[in-house]
């Protein structure tokens, strides 16, 4: 395994994965390059947080616009699916390390392949309940759900949690 650029990696991607801090995302798909990043899909795990105040953070943008929607408009012929922006690094990859897994995961994205794609991913993780929320305005309201997950973070004591969506 060696150390490569943002644009290196890029260049040479099938999928791309954007887990940056929201404040450093657009400069990093910047630094990977429109032409290394076009046609990809671009899974956006990154959330707009504001840790300016201190903490709790606020939210970088919220409401009216979404961190996944700025990039997919500053990066049009990237393919954006914002995914696992709601739950801890580690259930990311492995979703059985709490409750077996029975919870949920969201997908928000305009290109329904690139939902396909990611949602894919997902299960080969071992994601078993996957919620296509709609295009990728709905990225908002994943978003927006980071300040009480921190805050529920807070009151168990761990980040080892995750929601499900009961039926």
């Amino acid at each position: 395994m060696r150390l490569e650029s943002f644009a290196e990696a890029a260049g040479s991607a099938e999928l791309v994965v954007n887990a940056t801090g929201g404040e450093g995302s657009m400069d990093a798909l910047t630094q990977a390059g429109e032409a290394n990043l076009a046609g990809k899909v671009l899974l956006d795990v990154s959330n707009p947080l504001d840790f300016s105040q201190g903490f709790p953070p606020s939210l970088l943008v919220k409401d009216t616009d979404s961190l996944a929607e700025q990039i997919q408009r500053a990066f049009p012929a990237v393919r954006v699916v914002k995914s696992l922006n709601t739950m801890t690094a580690a259930l990311m990859v492995d979703p059985g390390g709490v409750g077996g897994g029975d919870h949920s995961v969201f997908v928000s994205g305009d290109d329904p392949e690139a939902k396909r794609t990611v949602t894919s991913l997902l299960e080969q993780l071992g994601h078993r309940d996957v919620i296509d929320l709609g295009d990728l305005s709905t990225a908002r309201g994943a978003e927006m759900y980071v300040p009480l997950w921190l805050r529920m973070m807070g009151a168990l004591g761990t980040p080892m949690f995750n929601i499900k969506v009961v039926r």
